[in-house]
């Protein structure tokens, strides 16, 4: 009797999690799942996204995460340099320049700013970065996106994806420990 209980609390769990997981995936139209592609380090593995090059004119990654208890509790994300250091530029290449001041922004009700790069990557190919990192109060959301394309397009792909409900809703869940 223990055994069945306990073979039956297991399959239970399973199915409990297939589910869950079949809901936290992205459905987002041209977007694509893959495999979080950055080895680890003192915070958890994010989400990383492919765009189809048809809908978003060229091939663009997006990589997302949060850092819970990582932020200035009083002032967020409070200039450029925060952005620098957090955003997780430095998972893809050491070597990125900005390309320009950076700018607030609003993304899932959270505040932050983003900022654009010039990316050289390992084997010397040259790659735009968009840097972006929001906080809700004592906790940090970062993203990366990096594609081949102007900075301009770059940007709009990957802001128009965070922004999407499915993405918003799993950044809130993050950003509550869920």
């Amino acid at each position: 009797m223990r055994r069945l209980l306990t073979a039956l609390a297991v399959a239970i769990c399973a199915v409990l999690g297939a589910a869950g997981y079949d809901r936290a995936r992205s459905d987002i139209e041209g977007w694509r799942e893959i495999a979080w592609p950055f080895p680890r380090d003192g915070w958890p593995a994010g989400r990383a996204f492919r765009c189809a090059t048809e809908l978003c004119g060229d091939e663009i990654e997006v990589y997302v995460r949060p850092k819970i208890g990582f932020c200035n509790c009083d002032s967020g994300v409070a200039d450029d340099d925060e952005v620098d250091r957090v955003a997780d530029l430095d998972l893809m290449s050491e070597r990125f320049v900005p390309l320009e001041a950076g700018k607030a922004i609003r993304i899932a009700g959270m505040p932050g700013r983003l900022r654009t790069y010039d990316l050289t990557m390992a084997d010397g190919s040259r790659h735009t970065a968009v840097g972006i990192a929001v906080s809700r109060r004592c906790d940090l959301l970062v993203a990366v996106a990096q594609g081949k394309g102007p900075a301009p397009a770059v940007e709009r792909v990957a802001l128009d994806f965070l922004a999407s409900s499915d993405m918003a809703r799993w950044m809130m869940a993050a950003m509550e420990g869920r």
